[in-house]
């Protein structure tokens, strides 16, 4: 099948990512648009992972205050260089972080960072809720695990479906980012303020 410009274009928009890319992705897919973008994801996660282990002594520290004045966040977002850290794609994507992080309320970045009386607490309430339950112990169990997986990924901002995409987390969101713009990324820490 015969790849067009307009098939890498429409790809390029829905993925944002580049245009040789697009091209190999389509001809790899036969043309399938989603398919394609499957490809240019799973090549993302790929890519993602090869950077981990790289340094991020560059970034941005950004600010966002809510139209009624009463939501702040302040968020510091690592990069590999000064190049990127000036890079329009990278600053739209840490005030999206910002934006989210006022809608959201996460209390931390990753699931090992929420503290463990949080948790302790959160475990204790779920028990409580089913302790008129007459569901057998191991079945208890493995509903209070699930609520607490629930937890974690409503407090964990990694873990949160984005506020403008629910189909991705911050954390697929950032994966995408690290393969467009080929460098890692990592979000370093972030205060939200409320009134």
């Amino acid at each position: 099948m015969e790849i067009t410009a307009q098939m890498v274009s429409a790809l390029r928009a829905r993925t944002s990512a580049g245009m040789m890319d697009c091209k190999k992705a389509l001809v790899e897919a036969n043309g399938n648009e989603d398919e394609a973008v499957e490809i240019l994801r799973k090549k993302g996660v790929a890519s993602a992972a090869k950077k981990a282990g790289r340094t991020a002594a560059q970034g941005l520290v950004a600010s966002y205050i809510h139209s009624n004045n009463k939501v702040g966040v302040l968020i510091e977002v690592g990069c590999e260089s000064d190049f990127v850290a000036k890079n329009d794609d990278f600053k739209a994507f840490v005030k999206d972080l910002c934006m989210h992080i006022a809608a959201a309320s996460p209390i931390c970045i990753a699931p090992e960072d929420v503290p463990a009386d949080i948790l302790a607490k959160e475990r204790e309430i779920a028990l409580a809720q089913m302790a008129d339950d007459k569901k057998p112990a191991e079945i208890k169990e493995k509903i209070v695990d699930g609520k607490m997986k629930k937890f974690i990924s409503s407090v964990a901002l990694l873990e949160q479906p984005f506020v403008k995409d629910d189909k991705l987390t911050i954390r697929d969101l950032l994966t995408q980012k690290i393969a467009t713009i080929g460098e890692k990324i990592e979000i370093r820490r972030f205060t939200r303020y409320q009134i």
